[in-house]
C-alpha cells in the first residue's frame, strides 16, 4: 500500500481591541487595519478553525520535496471553497442574466452546468464532499 505525505492546518485566530479615533466607524476600522503594531495580541484557542488539507505529495515525508498531487476540494477550507465556487456561479448568473427576454439562456448544456453547480454548492454548504 503505497505512502502519501498530508498537509493539513487550521486557522487560529489572534486578535487585538484597540480604540481609534475617526469620524466614522469606516475610518475607524480602516486605521485597525492600517496599524501594523500587534504588540498587545491575545490569542482565541476557543475559536480555533476546522481541519484542513493543504497539501499531499507521494511517498514517505516527501512534502515540498515531489510534485504535489492535487487535492480534492471537499478537503480544502469551508470558506475557501464557497469563494472558490463563486466564479462558476457568477458564470451561470451572467448567463441567466444575458438570455433572450422570457427564455432560459440558448443550447442545452447550461442545464447540465447550472444542475451541476448547485450539486456542488449544495455539497459545500452541507460539508460534504463534491459530488462525482
Amino acid at each position: 500500500m503505497p505512502f502519501f505525505t498530508i498537509e493539513a492546518t487550521y486557522r487560529f485566530p489572534v486578535y487585538r481591541q484597540r480604540t481609534y479615533e475617526a469620524d466614522t466607524v469606516a475610518q475607524a476600522c480602516r486605521l485597525a487595519i492600517e496599524d501594523d503594531d500587534w504588540s498587545d495580541q491575545k490569542e482565541d484557542f476557543e475559536s480555533s478553525g476546522e481541519t484542513y488539507v493543504t497539501g499531499a505529495w507521494p511517498g514517505a515525508d516527501s512534502a515540498y520535496r515531489a510534485t504535489a498531487l492535487p487535492v480534492p476540494s471537499q478537503f480544502g477550507e469551508s470558506v475557501q471553497r464557497r469563494a472558490d465556487h463563486f466564479e462558476t456561479l457568477l458564470g451561470l448568473l451572467k448567463l441567466f442574466a444575458h438570455a433572450p427576454e422570457g427564455g432560459p439562456p440558448d443550447g442545452e448544456t447550461w442545464r447540465q452546468r447550472a444542475d451541476a453547480a448547485i450539486a456542488k454548492a449544495e455539497a459545500i454548504l452541507a460539508g460534504a464532499r463534491d459530488p462525482d
